[in-house]
């Protein structure tokens, strides 16, 4: 039996952002951060690790506690530290290295990274140590934040970084900029003037056989603060955080995110430690630049992943926004193609994700798997708990598309219609007016909406038309509604569906 996988990929009740995705024999692992719903802070869970065989990546396992929080050092009873995004990679002695910052309201930023290790890529993982130089002295050069590591054939390259959104890289801050820069971020003014070209840089340097003990000194190989200006090729696309590596053939790819906080760019080099040139973007998890798209498809957030082929196929892996927030992510991936060229053209978010092929229109889905959610304007991020609306939230225990107001549409790209003849929602609100149903920018027909504090169903009858096409479902009227699931009517199509042994569901 072959289970439809929808974006995001994991259960509803999971939240693994900041993903890292590695084909370990014959399964892919996902090492992430880990928050959780309606979350005020980053990264509050201790790590999980989640894999899937690379033949089906609709069958995802989880792997439990993989490294608790009280294991670093820097912990202390009462006062745990939060693991920022980690990468894993397997060393030349056969064991996996999980590479990670410890953060967070308990301990110092851009303190030392740290290492642990285990004899299973599914963990658990033991604390090894930090990174180091020969003389035990931990690196603190540039920014140490989301290390990113690679085996290359034997060689053990650490990258790591941090940098500045485009909206703080202005000629108003330029003029305080280091004395800014030392209050953000614990270091010295001197320090700031001697590391060059800037702190705010993505940095790389060479690891020992003891995987926790650098070579050389760290140096910079994507800057943040030199593409400042405007006429910068790189000015919106400068590095910020989240670099993740990857080899593909003879060329280093340095997947990023980029000062617009919701884009992966990257960047190629034919060497691991110096001449990377951008490239291009991605994925944004809001679809902006997308085939010049400039308006939010998605509210707009933070965004880190990786590239990886599996199974013959290459993906990127992402996290979306959820709760209005940037504390509760959850994973998504799309496939991607690398182009003769090397270059990898912008792919959009979908529903159908992993799957790699719409998703057929029969049977039940959750509301909270739509790809689109807009007011038509952009939707800002709330800081702690989100007070801005629509979102994707979860009330009661269940995943839902919560508080939609007049305008307010989900999309989900894209389903397969065969004779579809209905569809049926379930919501609850103050709402009352009508779901307007919409193919691409048909209006196909509306689904009457009245106030309901419990989960109701309303349906009604709409000949969808026959192909592939993206769903949009836009409210219009008074009040809020709460949307939680629709269901397509077709008895032909669940009879085939049922005869050929698939399972139709969502996330």
């Amino acid at each position: 039996m072959t289970h439809v996988v929808t974006n995001p990929y994991l259960p509803s009740w999971e939240y693994v952002p900041d993903g890292e995705p590695h084909v370990f024999g014959s399964r892919v692992y996902l090492y992430g951060s880990h928050d959780k719903a309606n979350s005020d802070r980053f990264c509050v869970q201790d790590y999980t690790v989640w894999s899937a065989p690379v033949h089906d990546l609709s069958d995802w396992k989880c792997h439990g506690v993989t490294y608790r929080k009280d294991q670093d050092p820097r912990s202390k009873p009462g006062k745990p530290v939060d693991y920022y995004a980690p990468d894993c990679v397997r060393g030349n002695d056969g064991r996996y290295y999980l590479y990670y910052c410890a953060m967070g309201p308990n301990t110092k930023n851009f303190g030392p990274m740290s290492v642990a290790v285990s004899d299973d890529p599914g963990g658990p993982f033991e604390y090894l140590g930090d990174i180091q130089y020969p003389d035990g002295t931990p690196v603190l050069k540039y920014l140490t934040n989301d290390p990113a590591v690679l085996n290359d054939d034997g060689r053990i390259w650490l990258y790591y970084g941090w940098g500045l959104a485009r909206d703080f890289r202005s000629k108003l801050f330029a003029p305080l900029y280091n004395f800014v820069q030392s209050k953000l971020f614990g270091r010295s003014i001197s320090e700031i003037k001697a590391t060059k070209p800037s702190i705010l840089s993505c940095a790389v340097v060479e690891l020992e056989a003891d995987m926790m003990t650098v070579k050389t000194e760290p140096k910079a190989v994507l800057d943040s603060k030199t593409t400042a200006l405007k006429s910068s090729t790189l000015y919106h696309h400068a590095f910020y955080e989240a670099p993740s590596i990857r080899k593909i053939g003879d060329t280093y790819y340095l997947v990023y995110s980029s000062g617009e906080n919701n884009e992966l760019a990257y960047a190629t080099s034919r060497y691991p430690d110096h001449d990377f040139v951008y490239r291009g973007v991605i994925i944004s998890n809001s679809d902006l630049g997308y085939q010049g798209n400039t308006v939010p498809k998605a509210p707009a957030g933070t965004i880190h992943g990786g590239i990886e082929n599996i199974n013959g196929q290459w993906y990127v892996f992402y996290h979306r926004c959820t709760n209005n927030t940037d504390y509760s992510r959850q994973a998504c991936a799309e496939p991607i193609t690398i182009l003769p060229d090397g270059s990898i053209p912008q792919v959009e978010i979908t529903t159908q994700g992993l799957s790699g092929r719409p998703i057929p229109a029969a049977g039940s889905f959750p509301a909270a798997i739509c790809c689109n959610l807009t007011t038509g304007k952009k939707m800002k991020l709330g800081l702690g708990k989100p007070q801005t609306k629509p979102r994707i939230t979860e009330k009661g225990g269940e995943l839902c598309v919560a508080d939609m107001a007049d305008g307010t549409e989900a999309g989900y790209k894209y389903f397969e219609f065969q004779k579809v003849t209905g569809l049926r929602v379930t919501y609850r609100g103050t709402g009352r007016g009508a779901l307007e149903v919409r193919s691409e920018d048909k209006l196909l027909g509306n689904i009457s909406i009245i106030p309901n504090v419990n989960w109701t169903g309303s349906e009604e009858t709409i000949a969808f038309p026959t192909g592939v096409h993206a769903l949009y479902l836009r409210y219009r009227g008074s009040g809020t509604v709460d949307f939680l699931g629709l269901e397509f009517r077709t008895e032909r199509q669940l009879a085939l569906w049922a005869d050929s042994g698939t399972n139709i569901s969502g996330g």
